[in-house]
C-alpha cells in the first residue's frame, strides 16, 4: 500500500488527496477512549460495584457455552503428556537457560505460587483458574520470572489447545518436575478451567497500591503496614481477614523476615499465621517449606532497582514479559528474582533430606546477597558446597533464608523437623500429601476431579468427604409422596424455605466448599450458629419424616432411601410450590434427588467454622459484633460479596432476595423487609413497596442500619427495613431490575426468575450430576 502522505505525488491519481481541514465546530483533539479515566469508580469510589458480579462472563470466553472441558481433558493420553513435559524439563533453551540443566525447580515454584494464593477465609485464590496469567498477580514482585516459566511451556499448551487448560498444565508441570527429581507425588487431578479476564474484585489488602509505572523499583508494591494489628510478638498480633499473605504482592511471607530484619522467631510467627490461613497445619507447613527448598535455588545477583518493570506495564515490544534484567546476560548466572542468592542443598535437582540435615547440623550466620538481601550461610566453612547453576566447576556456599532458620528456632516447627529428620519416609509422605492439598485445595469435591491419577481415597478430610450412597435414590413418585409428608408435618412454608436456603447458602464458588449436599446443617458447627437456630426444629421434624420413609420395608420400595440433605431441599421446593400457587402462579420447582449425608467424623469443624457468616443479607443477618469486626466494610458490601461467592448475576440476586422476603426468611423471623401482609405467599409485594413513591424512608437508628417506611400521607410507620432491603431501591443498577419485577406484568416474570435462581443455589454443589 502506498504511503498516504505521498498520494498527492502519484501521477496515476486523477484528484489530489487533501487532508481534512480543521472542523469548524472544534473537536479536533482526542482526549480519551472507552475506559479512560475518569470512570464511575473515579467519580464515586465508594459506590457499590454491582458489575463485579458479571466478571469473567461468557462474552469473554472464546470456547463458547457448548465446550465441555471434562470431555476434552479426558481425551488426552495423560502418560504421553507427562512424558512430553518431562522431556522439556531437561531441555534448556538459550533465551532463558535452566538452572542445573533442569527446569524442574523453576516449574515447582510456578505451580506453588499459582496455588499459594488460596485462603480459607473466603476460598478465593488458588490454582483453579490460572489467574497467575493476569494482573495483578502476574505482576506481583513475589511472582518474578514466573512469566518466563509459563512462556517456556507454551509449546505444550499450544499443542494440546483447549483440551488442556493453563490451570491444569501449571500444576501438572509442577508434579512432573517433582517426579523427574525422584519425588513420588501423591497424585494429580485435572478439571481446572481457566478464567478469561483479570480478577478485578478480590481484596488483596488495605495497603496503598502505588501507580507502578511511576515506581522506582518493582518491589515497591511490597508492603505490610496496614494488614496487621499490633507488632510481631504482641499478644494481639493479628492478620486482617480474609487475607492470608503477610505482605501485599507476596504469596507467603517475607523470606528476610518481618520488616526485612532477619528475626527467625518473628518469621515463625508470620509463617504460622499465613500458612494457617492457607488451611495448613504445622506438619503440612514444615513439609511444604522443607520439601520445596529441597530443590533449586534462589536468585539475587542484581539489586531490585536495576530490574525493569513488571509484565503488566512492560513496553509493548516485550510481549507480556517483564522484569527485564539489563545486567550481564540478563539471565543464567545473572538472574534476579527475589534478591536472595544461592541453593539450600548440595544436590538441588534430587529429592533427599539434605535440607533438614544441613539446617540442623550447622550453625548459620547472616550475610548479604549480591543484590543486598539478607540471608544466611554456614559458620563452618568446611560445610558442604553447592554447585553453581551455570558456571561449570564453581562451587558456592549453601544458603538459608530467615524463613528456613525459623523452622529451627520455633519449638513447634522444630519438633516436626526433628520427626522428619529421623524418618525420611514420613517426610516424603507428608510433603507428598501437603503438595497434593496445596495444588488441589480449591477444586472442591472429588466429583470435579478428572484423569487416571486422581486420588479416590475418602480419607482426605480437607476434601469435605461425603460417603457414597449404599441405597437406591428416590424417584418422581417418591418425591411427590414425600412432599405431602413434609407439608403434613405442619411446618410453615416460611420455615421450610428458610431451612432449605440455609443449607445451601454456605456454598462458595471460589473453592467449591459448602452447600446442601452432605446434610451438614444438622452437624456441628453449622447447627450451632446463631443464624441457623430457626432451622433446628425443622431439621428435627424432617429427620422424623426420613425415619418414617427409610424405616419401612426396603424391598417394597426397591431398596430406596432418602437422605436428610435431600429432604431439607425438597421441603423448600414443596413450600415454594404452595406459596406460588397461593399467589396465583402455579409453578413446579425443580428438584434433583441424590444428595447424600455425611457424618460428624468426616466434618472438619475448624475448617467449616470459616464458612460462618458475619453478615448475610439474604437472611437479614448481622453479627452482633459486626461494627467491631467489619469497621471499614458496609453490610451491603458483604451482601454483594456473598452474592458473588454464590456466582449470582444481579437479576438473580434481586429476584432471590425479593422471594426470600416474601417468604419471611429472615433468620430471626423479624419483620425487616417483609413488605407484605401475605407472608409465605410468593408475591412481588417487596418490589411494589420498594419502588413506590407513596412512602418515605427514615433512619430508625443513629448509625443508619435500620429504617422505617413511613406513609407520606399519614406519617405512620408502615414497614421496617435494613440496609440489605433498601439496597435494591437505592442502587441504580439493582433498582432497574427491581422495577421490572414491580411492573404490572412483573409478577409472573419474578416468580419464574426466583424459582430459577433458587434452583441454581440448590444445585451449586451438585458436581455429581453436572460438569
Amino acid at each position: 500500500m502506498k504511503d498516504m502522505h505521498n498520494l498527492s505525488n502519484d501521477k496515476t491519481n486523477t484528484k489530489t488527496f487533501e487532508m481534512p481541514g480543521k472542523c469548524p465546530f472544534g473537536g479536533d483533539r482526542i482526549g480519551g477512549v472507552e475506559g479512560t479515566p475518569p470512570t464511575l469508580s473515579d467519580w464515586y469510589p465508594n459506590r457499590l460495584k454491582v458489575e463485579l458480579l458479571h466478571q469473567n462472563g461468557p462474552q469473554a470466553n472464546p470456547l463458547g457455552d457448548d465446550f465441555n472441558y471434562a470431555e476434552a481433558f479426558n481425551s488426552i493420553n495423560l502418560e504421553e503428556l507427562k512424558n512430553e513435559i518431562k522431556g522439556f524439563l531437561t531441555t534448556s533453551v538459550d533465551w532463558w537457560p535452566s538452572d542445573y540443566n533442569n527446569y524442574g525447580p523453576q516449574m515447582i515454584r510456578m505451580a506453588w505460587h499459582s496455588a499459594g494464593t488460596y485462603r480459607i477465609a473466603d476460598g478465593r485464590g488458588g490454582a483453579g483458574e490460572a489467574l497467575q496469567r493476569f494482573a495483578p498477580i502476574n505482576s506481583w514482585w513475589d511472582n518474578g520470572n514466573t512469566d518466563k516459566s509459563r512462556r517456556l511451556i507454551w509449546p505444550i499448551k499450544q499443542k494440546y489447545g483447549s483440551s488442556l487448560s493453563w490451570a491444569d498444565l501449571i500444576v501438572l508441570t509442577g508434579n512432573c518436575a517433582l517426579e523427574i527429581m525422584g519425588f513420588p507425588t501423591y497424585g494429580f487431578a485435572g478439571g481446572r478451567q481457566d478464567a478469561w479476564e483479570a480478577d478485578n474484585a478480590t481484596y488483596w489488602g488495605p495497603e496503598v497500591v502505588h501507580d507502578m509505572s511511576k515506581a522506582k523499583s518493582p518491589d515497591e508494591m511490597v508492603s505490610r503496614d496496614k494488614r496487621w494489628r499490633g507488632r510481631n510478638g504482641d499478644a494481639d498480633y493479628d492478620l486482617e481477614n480474609p487475607l492470608a499473605a503477610s505482605h501485599q504482592a507476596l504469596i507467603y511471607v517475607n523470606p528476610e523476615g518481618p520488616y526485612g530484619k532477619g528475626d527467625p522467631a518473628a518469621s515463625a510467627n508470620d509463617i504460622r499465621v499465613t500458612f494457617t490461613r492457607m488451611a495448613m497445619n504445622n506438619e503440612e507447613t514444615v513439609a511444604l517449606i522443607a520439601g520445596g527448598h529441597a530443590f533449586g535455588k534462589s536468585h539475587g545477583m542484581v539489586p531490585s532497582d536495576k530490574i525493569g518493570v513488571a509484565p503488566e506495564i512492560a513496553p509493548m515490544e516485550a510481549m507480556g514479559l517483564g522484569w527485564h534484567n539489563p545486567q550481564g546476560k540478563g539471565n543464567a548466572e545473572d538472574t534476579m528474582t527475589n534478591g536472595i542468592e544461592g541453593s539450600w542443598t548440595p544436590n538441588p535437582t534430587q529429592w533427599d533430606n539434605d535440607y533438614l540435615i544441613n539446617l540442623f547440623k550447622f550453625e548459620w550466620e547472616q550475610t548479604r546477597s549480591p543484590a543486598g538481601a539478607l540471608q544466611w550461610t554456614p559458620v563452618d566453612k568446611s560445610a558442604p558446597k553447592t554447585p553453581d547453576a551455570h558456571i561449570e566447576g564453581q562451587m558456592n556456599d549453601l544458603m538459608m533464608m530467615t524463613t528456613d532458620i525459623a523452622l529451627k528456632v520455633d519449638p513447634e516447627y522444630r519438633a516436626v523437623c526433628e520427626k522428619f529428620l529421623n524418618d525420611f519416609d514420613a517426610f516424603t509422605q507428608a510433603f507428598s500429601k501437603a503438595w497434593y492439598k496445596l495444588t488441589h485445595r480449591d477444586m472442591g469435591p472429588r466429583e470435579r476431579y478428572l484423569g487416571p491419577e486422581k486420588v479416590n481415597e475418602n480419607d482426605l478430610l480437607w476434601q469435605d468427604p461425603i460417603p457414597l450412597a449404599d441405597y437406591t435414590i428416590i424417584d418422581a413418585a417418591d418425591v411427590a409422596d414425600l412432599k405431602k409428608s413434609i407439608l403434613a408435618t405442619g411446618i410453615s412454608v416460611s420455615d421450610l424455605v428458610f431451612t432449605a436456603f440455609s443449607s445451601a447458602v454456605t456454598h462458595r464458588h471460589s473453592d467449591k466448599r459448602g452447600g446442601a449436599n452432605g446434610g451438614r446443617l444438622a452437624l456441628a458447627p453449622q447447627k450451632d450458629w446463631e443464624i441457623n437456630r430457626r432451622t433446628v426444629p425443622v431439621v428435627a421434624a424432617l429427620q422424623k419424616v426420613m425415619a418414617d420413609f427409610n424405616g419401612t420395608d426396603k424391598d417394597s420400595k426397591g431398596g430406596k432411601q432418602v437422605s436428610l440433605a435431600d429432604l431439607i431441599v425438597l421441603g423448600g421446593c414443596a413450600a415454594l410450590e404452595k406459596a406460588a400457587a397461593d399467589a396465583g402462579v402455579p409453578t413446579e420447582v425443580p428438584f434433583t434427588p441424590g444428595r447424600r449425608d455425611t457424618t460428624q467424623e468426616l466434618t472438619d469443624i475448624e475448617m467449616f467454622t470459616w464458612l460462618k457468616p458475619v453478615a448475610d443479607g439474604f437472611r437479614n443477618f448481622l453479627d452482633s459484633d459486626f461494627n467491631q469486626i467489619a469497621k471499614h466494610v458496609a453490610p451491603e458490601e458483604m451482601f454483594l460479596d456473598k452474592a458473588q461467592l454464590l456466582s449470582l448475576t444481579s437479576p438473580e440476586w434481586v429476584a432471590l432476595t425479593g422471594g426470600l422476603r416474601a417468604m419471611n426468611a429472615n433468620y430471626d423471623g423479624s419483620k425487616h423487609g417483609i413488605f407484605t401482609d401475605r407472608e409465605g405467599v410468593l408475591t412481588n409485594d417487596f418490589f411494589n413497596v420498594l419502588t413506590s413513591t407513596d412512602y418515605d424512608w427514615k433512619k430508625s437508628d443513629s448509625r443508619g442500619m435500620t429504617f422505617w417506611l413511613k406513609d407520606r400521607t399519614s406519617g405512620e410507620n408502615r414497614y421496617s427495613a435494613t440496609r440489605a432491603d433498601l439496597l435494591f431501591g437505592s442502587n441504580s443498577q439493582l433498582r432497574a431490575v427491581a422495577e421490572v419485577y414491580a411492573g404490572n406484568d412483573g409478577h409472573k416474570r419474578f416468580v419464574k426468575a426466583f424459582v430459577k435462581a433458587w434452583d441454581k443455589v440448590m444445585m451449586l454443589d451438585r458436581y455429581d450430576v453436572k460438569a
